[in-house]
């Protein structure tokens, strides 16, 4: 048996899809010198023998407990890299959001950086220069399907902008519910001044969030805008000032995910799905889904919790369900 099959055989299934080097590897149990761990049992290999450090976990998940719970944050932490979209980054985000997506515990999701003064630096261009235009335009396309997966989870999300946001980083952030900036933060659509456009949403979801004008002169100069700025395009919905621990956009998604967490969440569920659907077609097309979405609402739990509650003037339990 060659070292390779001694290596693979009886340890995990790997994924099919290769990524420059990275196998994705699910529900593992390796020895902890040979992998990084993150979020339970999910767990990427590099290579066929190497091992990794700490150093490769690109992308975490922190969940909040306590009156907190609920709340969970992925937090990027590409430092070197400033977090820009490299294959590693993009493939373990990939794994987090999708685990995300069926957790019917989480309520509110953050998008954070643990990276000083950088929300998400955009491409990373020296692993794009490596690529071939079919290897390019492939890598993209598969960004492209992450910001929508980002886009569809079932419940909100917040963006925390404490930093730089350009190119993907902002595209990123178009694909979360809400935006919070510090006013320090800068972001733009700045493909056009490397010879690009949006890839991975931005010429899409930026008309949608500013205005149809406002997107064309952003994205035809690759201009940047502070978080001030930013709040008055309606490009985020709270700019704040930055404080001295560099994290005042994140203590603002906070609030503002605390403020969500005591409402009703397969409610507050139906409210986006609805809503999403709802600005994709016409008015009475709208209509007609928000009457789909309001019906699976009725026989719930948690409406005839709401309604007890309002009677016997006390503040709802709400479960879910």
């Amino acid at each position: 048996m060659t070292l390779f099959r001694r290596l693979a055989v009886g340890v995990c299934s790997l994924g099919r899809c290769k990524l420059n080097g990275v196998f994705l590897a699910r529900q593992c149990e390796l020895p902890a010198k040979n992998i990084s761990v993150f979020n339970r049992n999910k767990c990427f290999i590099r290579g066929f023998c190497a091992a990794p450090t700490q150093d490769a976990v690109e992308v975490d998940i922190n969940r909040l407990e306590g009156e907190d719970h609920g709340i969970v944050e992925v937090l990027m932490r590409r430092e070197r890299a400033r977090n820009s979209l490299g294959h590693v980054f993009v493939a373990q985000m990939r794994e987090l959001v999708s685990g995300l997506r069926h957790d019917t515990g989480v309520r509110v999701v953050i998008f954070r950086s643990l990276v000083p003064g950088v929300f998400c630096a955009g491409a990373d261009l020296k692993e794009r220069a490596q690529m071939s235009n079919s290897e390019a335009e492939h890598f993209v396309h598969g960004l492209r399907s992450l910001m929508n997966e980002i886009a569809a989870l079932p419940m909100p999300t917040i963006a925390a902008l404490d930093g730089f946001a350009l190119g993907g980083g902002l595209e990123l952030a178009l694909a979360c519910d809400l935006r919070t900036a510090a006013h320090t933060a800068q972001m733009g659509l700045i493909e056009t001044t490397r010879g690009l456009l949006p890839g991975a949403g931005g010429s899409q979801r930026l008309p949608r969030a500013v205005g149809f004008a406002v997107a064309k002169e952003l994205i035809f100069t690759g201009r940047r805008v502070g978080g001030e700025q930013a709040l008055h395009l309606g490009l985020v919905n709270h700019a704040v000032p930055q404080n001295k621990s560099g994290d005042a956009a994140y203590r603002e998604a906070l609030n503002l995910a605390q403020e969500i967490l005591p409402q009703a969440p397969f409610a507050v569920r139906m409210a986006k799905d609805a809503m999403n659907r709802g600005i994709e077609v016409d008015i009475a097309s709208g209509m007609a889904i928000e009457g789909m979405c309001y019906a699976r609402v009725i026989p719930t739990q948690d409406r005839q919790e709401g309604m007890a509650a309002f009677i016997e003037k006390r503040q709802p339990k709400y479960t879910g369900e």
